[in-house]
């Protein structure tokens, strides 16, 4: 089947990787970027850089408009319904440990931290160093066997004691799509906070973080074929009020003295010092970009690559499938072979996928695998970037099997 990307001249990178005879499938760790960002990038540079908010000259207020619009770019792209709930972070990471930072006195010992077997370490880690400086509890839902979250057991591990649950919205090792509903409706039965990590849900279409319910929701913008170095969070207003500040300095200073100080409520309050200026415009660019494509033309295109991926794979003796992956990514294990040998000889061939334990340690770990090969999409694959890879993995697996 040919399945042509009408959206693969928008990436240079793209073309400038494959004039080295490199397929680039590796995506759900960082995408290529349009053309749209780069002349973003450059245009905030070339035509003057300046520090936002403060500054009162025409090069501070030009930048200062450039940055808010994308606040409001981006609470359109999550239907968060205000920009006053959208803070700017350093990436997905940075606004979790701000989350768990910030939430900390909200906790007594011997209170429920809820968490799944699937996290990536960014939505593990600091919820576990939580737990140990506060003696919480860290508990851990369980997968089926596809993968997705047992509903049984949360409801059964979801208690009054529950003070907080973050959960992924997509497994970046998986797959799947989680039972998000259902999920925040048991933490919410029991009054308990809830964290969405949409790293790898952002992706694939708008979100409506209304309609979902949830009271944070965060995501990186490299994923989103958006610049290095920034992240994004969504709070609900009554779940922001309740975090204290964690990172101090410039700009989210209210009053000061030499002996006491008041700070601003959020967003500005919780980006301290200069934020990522250009990677914010840069942002902005993006969204636009891609709030200009059919996204059913989009979700039509990954849905029918998957599909050829999965079909490909499963044609092929001795790999084996983690879980049952839904959208954009498929990791795999072949019987005998290392995922490091394989990836080595992928990599020779100009095939860039993904191997080892994907920052899901645990999960692998509970899979009885020190690693698996990943292999992800994006909208700039095409059929001919499936055929290199099956080509390439064809050879490799003939050598090492």
């Amino acid at each position: 089947m040919l399945l042509p990307s009408p959206w693969r001249a928008d990436f240079p990178a793209i073309a400038a990787l494959q004039r080295q005879d490199q397929t680039y499938l590796d995506s759900a760790a960082t995408t290529q970027k349009p053309q749209a960002l780069l002349d973003a990038l450059t245009h905030y540079y070339a035509n003057g850089a300046a520090n936002v908010h403060r500054a009162q000259h025409l090069p501070g207020a030009h930048a200062t408009q450039a940055f808010e619009n994308t606040r409001h770019k981006v609470t359109q792209w999550l239907n968060a319904g205000e920009c006053g709930q959208i803070v700017f972070s350093h990436g997905a990471t940075s606004a979790l440990n701000l989350l768990a930072y910030g939430l900390e006195h909200q906790f007594n010992t011997g209170d429920d931290i809820v968490i799944s077997a699937l996290e990536h370490h960014a939505n593990l880690l600091p919820w576990q160093q939580l737990a140990q400086r506060k003696k919480l509890n860290l508990v851990i839902l369980p997968l089926d066997a596809d993968g997705v979250i047992d509903l049984v057991a949360a409801a059964r591990l979801i208690t009054p004691r529950t003070r907080l649950l973050a959960v992924s919205q997509l497994s970046n090792v998986l797959g799947v799509w989680q039972p998000l509903p259902e999920l925040l409706a048991l933490a919410r039965a029991q009054n308990a906070l809830t964290v969405v990590d949409g790293a790898q849900g952002v992706v694939h279409g708008r979100q409506d973080v209304q309609a979902l319910g949830c009271d944070f929701y965060v995501f990186s913008a490299h994923k989103l074929y958006g610049p290095d170095g920034l992240g994004v969070l969504f709070g609900r207003h009554e779940a922001l009020a309740r975090l204290q500040h964690w990172q101090f300095g410039g700009e989210m200073v209210q009053d000061a003295d030499y002996q006491h100080a008041t700070f601003r409520p959020a967003p500005l309050g919780f980006e301290a010092g200069t934020p990522p200026i250009a990677s914010v415009i840069g942002l902005g660019a993006t969204l636009n970009y891609l709030a200009n494509l059919n996204q059913g033309a989009v979700q039509a295109h990954e849905t029918a690559l998957h599909r050829l991926l999965v079909e490909g794979l499963q044609q092929r003796q001795g790999i084996r499938l983690l879980g049952a992956p839904q959208l954009a990514l498929v990791s795999f294990v072949v019987e005998g072979v290392h995922n490091a040998d394989l990836a080595h000889l992928l990599t020779e061939q100009g095939i860039a996928v993904r191997a080892g334990h994907h920052c899901a340690m645990p999960l692998l770990k509970s899979l009885g695998l020190a690693g698996a090969i990943r292999v992800s999409l994006a909208l700039y694959n095409d059929s001919e970037d499936l055929e290199r890879f099956f080509l390439a993995l064809d050879q490799a697996l003939e050598l090492l099997q």
